[in-house]
């Protein structure tokens, strides 16, 4: 049995685009094994901050 895993690439504005994530999330057929973000540093009024850029997500499938 031959497990694989395919690589998805999302961008993502962390501040309205939730729903488009979870809509993503429940149309994959797979499992998903990992999200792992891509984060910038940022500058603010309040100091340093972050942003995330896009995410990738880990699908594992059969």
């Amino acid at each position: 049995m031959k497990v694989r895993y395919r690589v998805h690439r999302f961008d993502i504005d962390m501040t309205k685009d939730q729903s488009k994530l979870e809509q993503f999330l429940n149309n994959l057929e797979g499992e998903v094994v990992a999200i792992i973000p891509s984060v910038n540093p940022k500058f603010t009024p309040g100091g340093m901050g972050a942003k995330v850029n896009f995410l990738l997500i880990v699908e594992k499938s059969e």
